[in-house]
C-alpha cells in the first residue's frame, strides 16, 4: 500500500485530497485499487506518508511488527477501510488458468534488507530501563530522544564510529520502530547530539543506576574500580584534559584522557569519569570515592578493589576513614613481611 495525491480544480482553485491505494494484478496487468481516501494530510511531510501506509497495513493484516498497537489515526483510517468494503465488497476475480505462475526463484533478488530483531531486543531493554523518562527529566526533545536511543542500540549491537553510524541506521528497522526519518541524518547531527547528552552525564548515570539496581535486583556491596586510557590523533588542542601520561594503549607520542570506571558485582557500571591524560592512578581514588558518594551514595560496609597501583598507604587510610572495607594487590615487598603470619596458620 501507498499513498497518492490527487487534486481537482473548482472554479480556478486546486483542492487537494490524498487517498491509499494499493497494486493489484488484473487480466489487463498491474493497476492500482482505491483502498479510501484520507482527506488532506497537508502539511505532514512527505515521507511520513509511506510510514503512515505501512502502518495502516500492518494494522489490517493484524500484524503489528513493533510497539503497542496503531495509534488513533492509523484507527480512524483502518474503520473507514472497513466501512468501505461493506458498502462496496471486492468483486470476486474469475477463476483461471492464469492464476498459476512460475518463479525461478534463482533470479529472485532481495533490496534493501534491514535488521529488524537485534534492536527490536535492545529496544525494549531500552523501555525497561524508562530511558524515555530519564532523558525526558534532563528537557530532551522527541526527536533527541529517539536519536539517543538510536545511537545506543548502535553500541550495543555494532559499535563504530559516529561517521559510519547514520548508515547502520538506514539498514536497521529503527526507523519504523522510532518514527524517525535516517535519509538525510549524516555524522555531525550525532556529534551534536553527544554534546547535548554531556552536561547531563551525571544525572543520566545516577538515575540508570537506580532503576538497574531495582530492575535486576543488583548487589552494590562490592565495587571494583580500575583505570584505562584512550588517545587522540592529532593535536587536540581544544581539549584542555589531552595530555600526555601514562598509556596503556603504548601510543606516549599522542595526548590521551584517562577513564576511571566503577562497575558492582555483576558487572554494571555504576559511574565512571574522564580525568586528564597525565592523572596519575593513585590521586585519582578520592576523587572518585566523592563522585560515587555524590552520585549513587556510598555505604559502610562496602567493599572496595582496587589494583596495586593504587594501594598507597594514604589511599588505604582514606577507606578506612569512609569506614569502607577493601582488597587490594599488596606490594612485592609487603608480602615478604607477612609470609611468617600466613605459615603460622598453616
Amino acid at each position: 500500500m501507498y499513498i497518492r495525491k490527487a487534486w481537482s480544480t473548482y472554479k480556478g482553485k486546486k483542492y487537494y485530497n490524498y487517498v491509499l491505494v494499493e497494486s493489484v494484478q488484473t487480466e489487463k496487468g498491474p493497476r492500482q485499487k482505491t483502498i479510501c481516501c484520507l482527506g488532506d494530510l497537508q502539511p505532514r511531510p512527505a515521507e511520513e506518508w509511506l510510514i503512515l501506509a505501512h502502518k495502516v497495513e500492518d494494522a489490517l493484516a493484524g500484524q503489528p511488527l513493533f510497539g503497542e498497537g496503531p495509534d488513533k489515526e492509523v484507527l480512524d483510517i483502518v474503520k473507514k477501510v472497513k466501512e468501505r468494503k461493506e458498502v462496496i465488497p471486492d468483486r470476486p476475480r474469475k477463476k483461471s488458468s492464469d492464476d498459476v505462475i512460475s518463479v525461478q526463484t534463482n533470479k529472485v533478488e532481495t533490496e534493501e534488507i534491514r535488521e529488524a530483531g537485534t534492536v527490536h531486543v535492545g529496544y525494549q531493554f531500552w523501555k525497561r530501563l524508562e530511558m524515555k523518562e530519564i532523558l525526558e527529566e534532563i528537557g530532551l526533545g522527541e526527536r533527541a530522544r529517539n536519536l539517543a536511543c538510536a545511537m545506543t542500540m548502535n553500541r550495543l549491537v555494532h559499535p563504530g564510529s559516529e561517521h559510519a553510524m547514520p548508515d547502520w541506521i538506514r539498514s536497521t528497522a529503527l526507523e519504523d520502530m522510532l518514527g524517525i526519518s535516517a535519509a538525510t541524518l549524516v555524522d555531525e547531527t550525532l556529534y551534536r547530539m553527544l554534546d547535548l547528552l554531556h552536561p547531563h552525564r551525571e544525572k543520566i548515570e545516577q538515575a540508570l543506576a537506580e532503576r538497574e539496581r531495582s530492575l535486576f535486583g543488583l548487589d552494590n556491596t562490592i565495587l571494583f574500580y580500575d583505570l584505562t586510557s584512550t588517545y587522540f590523533e592529532g593535536e587536540a588542542l581544544k581539549n584542555p584534559k589531552a595530555q600526555r601520561g601514562y598509556s596503556r594503549d603504548k601510543r606516549f607520542d599522542c595526548k590521551q584522557v584517562v577513564v576511571g570506571l566503577v562497575i558492582g558485582r555483576e558487572g554494571f557500571p555504576v559511574a565512571h569519569e574522564v580525568f586528564k591524560g597525565n592523572q596519575n592512578d593513585a590521586p585519582s581514588l578520592p576523587i572518585m570515592l566523592d563522585l560515587l558518594n555524590n552520585r549513587v551514595g556510598l555505604q559502610k560496609g562496602q567493599t572496595v578493589v582496587i589494583d596495586r597501583g593504587m594501594s598507597s598507604a594514604e589511599n588505604l587510610e582514606e577507606l578506612k576513614k569512609r569506614n569502607l572495607h577493601y582488597i587490594v594487590a599488596s606490594r612485592q615487598e609487603e608480602r615478604y613481611q607477612l609470609w611468617d603470619a600466613f605459615e603460622d596458620h598453616l
